[in-house]
């Protein structure tokens, strides 16, 4: 088990190299750059520029030089002072701006996951052992659904049915009177209030993929030879099930679990601006629209670091389930 691991991890250095250059050369490539149409807005509008202070950031990231000195000076700064530069949109260091959000992002990630695993797999087990039934018939019908309608739209649906019905307002995380206040146990309590909305929103779609995963795997294994001789044992249905065939269909829903929090911020961008949510998506979008580089270039560094490290607890999870996988990558290794 220690060698797989190591393996794992020693594939992930060139990959983070890799990362980090094409987080860099994605936000380079768009010409311009925030500081520099930020002083010529200034000046146009016909304010005062401080040269000495627009000197020092141009010395300081490197930004009167050639791309590859940008690049060296970013990663150099990263490495040895942590500091992954200043949001020029924000006028606050990168490292702040992201504390404040993906700390929200982890919390709207981790619920959504379990809201997904607790609804889909035993859904999709209940529904594999009921084949072609009219159960199985209305949750395939129920997932298409799901599946086809896209998040921002359920969630103006949602949105526009909770004020006309109830009166309710169900946009953000946090009440009017909390959004600008330290966190206390109130302010949590508003929020935990508040925050199934986006995660039943958010789920959705991946419950319906993972239910359609659950029970095709399902019927995949209890077709096989092994669930048959587990029956004439004289096992009890529930335990033929969970013993044999859900081991081995759990498989592809634990390696789902890599892409969760890339998902969470790229494929629930819209879903998260059109509920007013305050997650390192939005922050991200905006980032990009106003090529605010540093803070776009560490915000897609820092994802694609977190779905490597989640790949890694993924392989590690699967290695732990299935011992076939560790084995056959230590006999390789």
């Amino acid at each position: 088990m220690l060698v797989f691991i190591i393996q794992r991890i020693l594939r992930m250095i060139p990959l983070l190299f890799l990362l980090s250059l094409v987080a860099f050369l994605i936000i380079q490539l768009p010409p311009g750059d925030y500081l520099t149409e930020h002083i010529s807005r200034l000046r146009a509008s016909g304010r005062d520029v401080d040269e000495a202070e627009v000197e020092r950031l141009m010395n300081q990231y490197a930004l009167d030089r050639p791309m590859h000195i940008q690049y060296l000076t970013w990663i150099q700064n990263i490495l040895t002072k942590g500091s992954f530069g200043q949001s020029f949109q924000w006028g606050r260091p990168v490292n702040e701006v992201i504390g404040d959000k993906i700390a929200l992002t982890f919390l709207l990630a981790f619920l959504t996951t379990f809201f997904v695993w607790i609804v889909s797999v035993p859904i999709g087990i209940y529904v594999s052992v009921r084949q072609y039934t009219f159960t199985d018939y209305l949750v395939t019908l129920i997932g298409f659904i799901g599946l086809a309608v896209p998040g921002f739209l359920l969630a103006m649906v949602v949105m526009y049915f909770s004020f006309t019905w109830f009166g309710v307002k169900v946009g953000g995380l946090f009440a009017p009177e909390f959004e600008l206040e330290p966190w206390s146990m109130a302010k949590f309590r508003d929020m935990l209030t508040r925050i199934w909305v986006p995660v039943v929103i958010l789920g959705i779609g991946g419950t319906a993929h993972i239910i359609r995963v659950m029970r095709a795997t399902m019927l995949d294994e209890l077709r096989k030879q092994y669930v048959t001789v587990a029956r004439a044992k004289g096992l009890s249905e529930f335990a033929v099930l969970m013993h044999y065939p859900v081991r081995i269909a759990i498989n592809p829903l634990i390696s789902t679990l890599s892409f969760l929090l890339p998902w969470v911020i790229s494929g629930g961008t819209v879903v998260e601006i059109v509920l007013n949510l305050p997650t390192a998506a939005v922050v991200l979008y905006r980032a990009l629209l106003s090529q605010d580089m540093f803070l776009a270039g560490s915000f897609i560094l820092l994802v694609g670091t977190l779905a490597l490290t989640g790949s890694l607890l993924a392989d590690i999870a699967l290695a732990v389930v299935d011992p076939r996988i560790r084995f056959g990558s230590a006999e390789e290794f």
